[in-house]
């Protein structure tokens, strides 16, 4: 992950390490056992040297990560990273652990979602800046499964009020995100007046990305008919988070859980018991036939094996042919700005 956040950076972007799994894709690469905290301090000092004190290095971390959230907020500080980005479900408590120690960014599909964290959570603390994501993100969609079609939840539609709302608390600056390509920069730039634009499988589809060759094989040979979101609920098996899901319908990992259940060995998901308050609950775990194991299918996704895999991609990952450069990349988005 450092190599492709440094390469970005470098080239004048933002480059993002996630914080998903890095205690375990650190430890694999270093030989030696480090917790998360360690890992991603570890992680963030490495694209920090990388980066040559070019372009910016965030972090982003989901919430949806109960177990490991706080370890990783404060490894994130100590690696000196410039931003923390959170979703992936309410950064309730983050302003508590990081407190003023650098810019922090929450991730929102709506403007109630945003009114509910900083109103009832933040206590009144303002984010630095706000992602704003719609449904045609890959990976977790913030909003239920029978609403990510529907017109009024499109960006489009839910930026506006979003825009209004950071306008008015002190310009606020204001990231679009959700399946982006460059051709949109413009729209979103000149027209609508967006900061900035976020983009992830774009970067997937590169060189310096950690993504495994069959991972980035299926990024430049997908249809658009192959790129479909999953819900428990709905069309399972989906992710134990609970949360709609997009991604690549030959996953390995989405494939066999149709007929086989999972096995997790991580616990990267894992939710509190109510009773001994100890991490022990997974929707994976639980209900087999309903939720893919997240964990396994990410962290195999990133390493050249044969075992399941899981791809996440953007609804517009079709139009990607090829993989290039980061520095190809960031030509490409630089003719729209």
């Amino acid at each position: 992950m450092k190599e492709l956040a440094a390469a970005v950076a470098i080239e004048g972007g933002v480059g993002t390490i996630s914080s998903a799994c890095i205690d375990y894709f650190v430890s694999q690469e270093l030989g030696e056992k480090l917790d998360t905290r360690s890992a991603m301090k570890h992680e963030v000092q490495e694209a920090k040297k990388a980066s040559q004190g070019k372009g910016q290095i965030w972090v982003n971390i989901m919430a949806a990560l109960d177990r490991d959230y706080d370890e990783s907020v404060i490894g994130a500080i100590e690696g000196g990273a410039d931003v923390i980005v959170s979703g992936g479900g309410l950064p309730r408590r983050l302003p508590f652990i990081a407190k003023e120690r650098l810019p922090l960014v929450p991730i929102v599909s709506s403007i109630r979602a945003l009114n509910i964290l900083i109103k009832r959570h933040w206590k009144g603390r303002m984010p630095d800046a706000i992602v704003v994501e719609g449904p045609k993100a890959g990976g977790h969609l913030g909003f239920k499964y029978i609403d990510i079609q529907k017109q009024e939840h499109q960006l489009e539609n839910i930026f506006p009020a979003v825009k209004e709302f950071a306008d008015k608390n002190g310009d606020i600056p204001v990231i679009v995100a959700g399946g982006l390509v460059p051709e949109d920069m413009p729209f979103w730039l000149n027209e609508r007046g967006a900061d900035a634009v976020q983009f992830g499988t774009l970067f997937a589809a590169t060189d310096e990305s950690g993504a495994n060759k069959k991972f980035k094989a299926a990024i430049t040979s997908c249809k658009k008919d192959d790129i479909i979101v999953v819900d428990p609920k709905h069309e399972p098996p989906g992710s134990p988070c609970g949360l709609p899901f997009r991604i690549i319908k030959d996953s390995p990992m989405y494939l066999d859980t149709s007929a086989n259940a999972p096995v997790c060995d991580k616990g990267y998901v894992l939710r509190k018991e109510s009773v001994s308050g100890k991490y022990m609950i997974c929707a994976a775990k639980d209900e087999p036939e309903r939720n893919f194991c997240i964990c396994n299918g990410l962290i195999n996704a990133g390493f050249d094996d044969n075992k399941q895999q899981l791809w996440t991609v953007g609804e517009k990952a079709y139009l990607l042919n090829e993989i290039v450069s980061v520095r190809t990349r960031m030509d490409e988005i630089n003719r729209y700005l």
